[in-house]
C-alpha cells in the first residue's frame, strides 16, 4: 500500500507543475501564451514626465557681464533699410542672453523714414526712436542719443545696412575683456575707390597725430561701456574721432575686424569736402585737447622759438657791423630779425593770456573718475 501511494503522488507532481505554467494555444496558426490565473500581471515602473528642453534651451545663449545693451542707430534718408535692419539686429540678439533696447535716431530724414520707425515702435516695445526738426549732422546724434541711452553696454551702427548686426555678440565680448571702446575694422571695404584710399591716409594721420593704434576711426559699428559714452562731448565732425577722445581721456580703446557689405539702397554721404574737413577738425582737436588746460605750453613754446632765432639774426647783423663796419640799411635780414623777435612776444603774450582764462573757468568736471570709495 505504501508503494502504490508513492506511484500517486510521483504521477501528481508533473500535473501539477504543469498547471502552474503557462499554456501555449495555437489560434489561426500563431502562438499565444495563456497565463494562468494565479500569476500577476507585472507593473510598469513609475517615470517622471519629461520636461521638454528644447523650446527653453539657454544653454546655447552667449552670456555677458551686462545687464542690458543698447543699440544706437542714427541715420538720415534711409526709409528702404531700416525693416531689414531691424529684422537683422532682432535674429542678432537671439543668440545672446540679455536684456537689450534698440534706439533710433532720425537726423532730419526728408524721406519715410520717421514713418517706417513709428511702425516697428508699434510692433515692438523694445524700440525707442528720437528726431530732429532739421538734420544737424551724425556728431549732434550720436551726442544726445548717448545721453538718452540706458544700457551699460551702447553698440552703434549704420543704418544702411553695410555694418553687420551679427558682429554685436563679438564686440561685447571684446568689451567683456576688459576694454572700454571696441572700434570695427572694415579690413575689406565695399565702398568707391576715393573713398578707399582717402580713407586710409586719413586714418594713418589720425594714427599719427593722436597716438591710438587702430586702423579704422571712423568705422560707424563700435562697442562703448556707458561710462565711455557719457564722458565723451561731440560737436561738429568730431565722430570721426570718438576714439581719440577717448583714448586721450584714458579710456581703453581696442578693434576687431567687422564684416562690412556692399551699399544696396540709397546714396552715400562722403563727399571730398568731409576729407578736408575732417583733416582740419583733426588739428584742431590735436591742439584743443592737448593744450586747452596749458596754452602756454603751446603759444610760449612757439614765442620763444621765434624770438631765439630773431635774437640770433639781430646778434650776428651786429656783430658785422660793429666789427667789420659793414651798413646795415640793404640788409633785409636785419627786418626778419626784428619781426621774428616780435613775433615771438605776440606769441608770448597770447599764452599769458591764454593761461588768465584757463585758471579763471578752470573745472574739475572735466576729469574722468574711474573709480571711487
Amino acid at each position: 500500500m505504501a508503494t502504490e501511494n508513492l506511484s500517486e503522488k510521483k504521477d501528481s507532481l508533473p500535473v501539477q507543475r504543469q498547471e502552474n505554467k503557462n499554456t501555449v494555444i495555437k489560434v489561426d496558426g500563431q502562438k499565444k501564451e495563456n497565463f494562468n490565473s494565479t500569476t500577476k500581471t507585472a507593473k510598469k515602473p513609475y517615470s517622471r514626465p519629461r520636461r521638454n528642453y528644447y523650446k527653453k534651451n539657454k544653454s546655447n545663449l552667449k552670456r555677458f557681464s551686462f545687464k542690458k545693451v543698447s543699440i544706437l542707430v542714427p541715420l538720415y534718408n534711409e526709409e528702404e533699410s531700416l525693416r531689414p535692419l531691424y529684422s537683422e539686429i532682432k535674429s542678432a540678439l537671439k543668440n545672446i542672453s540679455i536684456d537689450y533696447e534698440i534706439l533710433f535716431f532720425d537726423d532730419g530724414s526728408k524721406d519715410k523714414s520717421l514713418e517706417i520707425i513709428k511702425e516697428l515702435a508699434k510692433k515692438d516695445n523694445k524700440i525707442k526712436y528720437i528726431s530732429f526738426r532739421k538734420n544737424y549732422g551724425k556728431s549732434a546724434a550720436l551726442q544726445i542719443g548717448f545721453k538718452a541711452v540706458t544700457g551699460d553696454a551702447v553698440i552703434t551702427m549704420d543704418a544702411d545696412l553695410q555694418d553687420d548686426p551679427a558682429e554685436i555678440p563679438n564686440l561685447l565680448a571684446k568689451l567683456d575683456e576688459g576694454y572700454d571702446l571696441v572700434s570695427g575694422w572694415k579690413k575689406v571695404r565695399h565702398d568707391p575707390f576715393i573713398k578707399k584710399h582717402s580713407s586710409k591716409f586719413f586714418n594713418y594721420m589720425t594714427r599719427l597725430f593722436s597716438g591710438i593704434k587702430i586702423h579704422d576711426f571712423n568705422c560707424g559699428l563700435k562697442g562703448y561701456r556707458n561710462e565711455t559714452v557719457k564722458n565723451v562731448e561731440l560737436y561738429g565732425e568730431l565722430h570721426r574721432y570718438i576714439p581719440v577722445l577717448a583714448g586721450w581721456k584714458g579710456f581703453k580703446v581696442t578693434e576687431i575686424i567687422v564684416r562690412h557689405h556692399p551699399r544696396k539702397y540709397g546714396v552715400t554721404k562722403f563727399g571730398i569736402s568731409r576729407f578736408f574737413k575732417g583733416f582740419i577738425d583733426l588739428i584742431s582737436l590735436t591742439f584743443t585737447l592737448r593744450y586747452i588746460t596749458r596754452p602756454m605750453h603751446l603759444f610760449g613754446f612757439m614765442g620763444a622759438i621765434a624770438f631765439f632765432i630773431g635774437f640770433l639774426i639781430s646778434a650776428y647783423l651786429s656783430y658785422d657791423w660793429f666789427v667789420y663796419n659793414t651798413p646795415l640799411s640793404n640788409r633785409p635780414l636785419l627786418a626778419l630779425g626784428m619781426l621774428l623777435i616780435v613775433v615771438g612776444v605776440q606769441f608770448f603774450s597770447v599764452g599769458l593770456l591764454g593761461e588768465f582764462m584757463a585758471h579763471t573757468y578752470h573745472n574739475n568736471d572735466k576729469y574722468s573718475i574711474k573709480d571711487k570709495k
